[in-house]
């Protein structure tokens, strides 16, 4: 059956059904508006949105692994804040002609990502639209402590990461020449594997400065240092090539390292600590913050794409 065969309300009628809620959920879909609690009287809020042909290919993975992709983009950003993720609303454009299976299937991927952190989906809208469109936005808690922002990095502070880049990128790369292996990468890019614990507990060990690397480690870690006003150096030598990623790269005439140091939707986090900070994992050192500006790689300018920009 078509999304026009069962029309919005039955469409939505069988999506909400398929919810479950955390308990930061008050009051769920039926109403003019969800009702999520917030314990810290803050709110934590992002929204990412993803078009077909642009963010997403159909071919390229399952309406479940979109799903697991659209709420990840936005639920390692709470995460990126020091937050707890709590809540997802979710905006879905589609064609008439749009199986309804297939929007089913990404309401479980929404929801089964979601879920990994106690978080919900509370609500949304649907239209029709010439061109499959995915809006999602994240609400999330601060637990009491202040948000952790992109412009607090100083000099002599130790940049870190949590969780692995590249992986994503090379796994886009992959799928965009027509294969379907290494597996380990294209299942990176269908369902990113997001460190959303590392964001709370950045913020506990004092964390000055972090960031979701969506876009790409060097251009993200761009958007800090000119928040914060300071430079910052990255270590090549910090990044351990898998075997999969190093055979893809030779595969296809690719480096590595463009990957990893260019390459988004991995959703990593990357922060700034005060020097002495024992970093327990899954953080690991891989630079250092210093007086200046700009982002260098192993104290030279890197002249690889630094990631992702959607206007160029």
């Amino acid at each position: 059956m078509r999304v026009a065969d069962v029309g919005e309300f039955g469409l939505i009628e069988r999506v909400t059904s398929r919810l479950t809620y955390g308990p930061a959920t008050l009051l769920g879909p039926g109403d003019d508006a969800a009702v999520i609690a917030a314990p810290d009287a803050r709110v934590a809020a992002s929204t990412d949105v993803l078009v077909e042909g642009r963010h997403f290919r159909r071919d390229w993975g399952s309406a479940r692994d979109i799903g697991h992709r659209a709420a990840a983009a936005n639920l390692a950003d709470i995460a990126a804040m020091g937050g707890t993720p709590t809540a997802l609303l979710v905006a879905l454009c589609m064609p008439p002609e749009l199986e309804q299976s297939w929007a089913e299937e990404l309401a479980d991927g929404l929801a089964a990502e979601a879920a990994t952190v106690g978080a919900s989906v509370v609500g949304g809208d649907m239209s029709s639209s010439p061109t499959l469109t995915i809006a999602v936005t994240a609400l999330g808690d601060l637990g009491g402590r202040p948000p952790v922002t992109r412009s607090g990095a100083r000099p002599g502070d130790v940049l870190a990461l949590a969780g692995r880049t590249g992986y994503a990128a090379a796994g886009l790369t992959v799928l965009s020449r027509g294969f379907r292996t290494p597996r380990l990468l294209v299942e990176a890019y269908r369902r990113p594997e997001v460190p959303y614990a590392a964001g709370p507990q950045a913020a506990g060990l004092g964390a000055t400065s972090m960031i979701d690397v969506s876009d790409g480690l060097v251009a993200d870690l761009g958007h800090v240092a000119r928040a914060s006003g300071v430079a910052i150096d990255v270590r090549r030598d910090a990044f351990e090539v898998p075997p999969q990623m190093r055979d893809a790269a030779q595969a296809l005439g690719a480096d590595p390292y463009a990957w990893m140091l260019g390459g988004g939707e991995d959703h990593a986090l990357a922060a700034t600590f005060p020097p002495g900070v024992d970093l327990p994992p899954p953080w690991r050192p891989i630079g250092l913050v210093a007086a200046g500006s700009g982002v260098t790689v192993d104290g030279k300018p890197y002249t690889g794409s630094a990631g992702w920009d959607h206007f160029r």
